[in-house]
């Protein structure tokens, strides 16, 4: 996940992990392509794709000791097409070019939503560069890119799929992708689930939710998918909320 690598990184490179890398930034440079073509059904499962061969290759890295400098950098710049570039591009194809027939405003509000979009991933991906190793393992600071980048390929998948359309459609197509740029450029705090390993032991029960989970995306992919990305990026605010609503009654109780 977004550069996740050992925490003492070897110099030189290393073919696997590499070349999971490079399978990710090859789909999301599929992803552009297929969003270009109108194919956007494709340029979003290319995001998923993408996401997967992300989260793949960090632990291929740890578990092999292959982790590198280089490779750092380069699953950075790959996540930056794949997370930054591609979702972006993919809305502006899906609907700024249909918001701009609403109206010149219109269109010029969903290219800079757009472009709100791409801008949050860098900055996002530059402060977790420079600040991962100070901050906790459990938490993302803003969030993260793939997962904002789930949000808005869900969304196109969605729309399409159900065949969602019209000018307030697409203006909610258009603020989901800001509001994701938004939030990634945030400090609330988002669970990062690094500490689950696949060598970790869990309880029988805790087990069982891997079908039900497959089952219940298996129904309705796309409203399942999107939901929760809704859900996991609603987090974040909230954990917030309620993390000041406790202070305010602890600083009460403790007034004299």
């Amino acid at each position: 996940m977004e550069g996740e690598q050992a925490s003492s990184p070897r110099k030189g490179i290393y073919l696997l992990p590499n070349l999971l890398t490079t399978g990710g930034l090859f789909a999301g440079f599929y992803s552009i392509v297929a969003a270009i073509d109108g194919n956007f059904a494709a340029a979003a499962w290319s995001i998923f794709i993408a996401m997967f061969l992300d989260g793949l290759d960090g632990r291929v890295a740890r578990l092999t000791s292959t982790a590198s400098d280089f490779g750092k950098e380069f699953d950075s710049l790959a996540d930056m097409v794949s997370f930054g570039l591609a979702p972006a591009i993919v809305t502006y194809q899906w609907g700024v070019e249909r918001l701009a027939e609403y109206g010149a405003v219109w269109g010029r509000l969903g290219w800079l939503a757009a472009f709100l979009y791409c801008a949050a991933a860098a900055f996002r991906l530059a402060r977790f560069n420079t600040n991962s190793a100070m901050l906790d393992r459990r938490y993302f600071q803003g969030l993260a890119s793939p997962a904002a980048a789930a949000g808005v390929a869900s969304m196109v998948w969605l729309s399409t799929s159900y065949g969602i359309d019209g000018l307030f459609a697409l203006v909610a197509g258009i603020a989901i992708t800001a509001t994701a740029g938004l939030l990634m450029m945030s400090r609330f705090s988002y669970l990062s689930f690094k500490e689950i390993e696949p060598g970790q032991r869990v309880r029988f029960g805790k087990l069982l939710l891997i079908p039900l989970v497959i089952i219940v995306i298996a129904i309705e992919p796309e409203l399942v998918v999107f939901a929760l990305f809704v859900i996991y990026a609603s987090s974040g605010p909230v954990m917030w909320l309620l993390r000041r609503r406790r202070s305010r009654q602890a600083e009460i109780t403790a007034a004299p």
